[in-house]
């Protein structure tokens, strides 16, 4: 009697959780340079405004447990393990206007954002 082995299908590589933007990275690295040398960026999403979520930054001096950790352009970032769902794919980019600047996110997994842009729902 012969046996048939199936090998277990190839695993395939997951996309990143996050990227930077080249703009993004830059201003990162600015920023733990100087303002926040030995810290690290965390982003969370929070339950916040019209459309239901909000994007949360604060700069750490640790992860927390269970925090996903993001390398992308010789950087690091931390992502709260409640965020990952609604980050997966994401950018984040930044942009300066004549009036404004900072951290923006380009989210494949937004359905709408309310009319101030502050908040998103997915």
């Amino acid at each position: 009697m012969s046996q048939t082995i199936v090998a277990p299908p190839a695993k395939r590589e997951l996309p990143p959780l996050m990227r930077l933007t080249d703009a993004a990275a830059h201003q990162l690295e600015q920023l733990y340079k100087t303002a926040h040398a030995g810290q690290t960026l965390r982003i969370a999403v929070t339950t916040k405004g019209c459309s239901g979520k909000a994007y949360d930054m604060q700069f750490v001096e640790a992860a927390s447990v269970g925090d996903e950790i993001v390398k992308d352009k010789g950087l690091t970032l931390f992502v709260d393990s409640k965020a990952v769902l609604f980050l997966i794919g994401s950018e984040m980019d930044f942009q300066q206007t004549d009036l404004s600047e900072g951290f923006v996110f380009i989210n494949p997994n937004e359905k709408g954002r309310c009319g101030c842009g502050e908040s998103f729902h997915v």
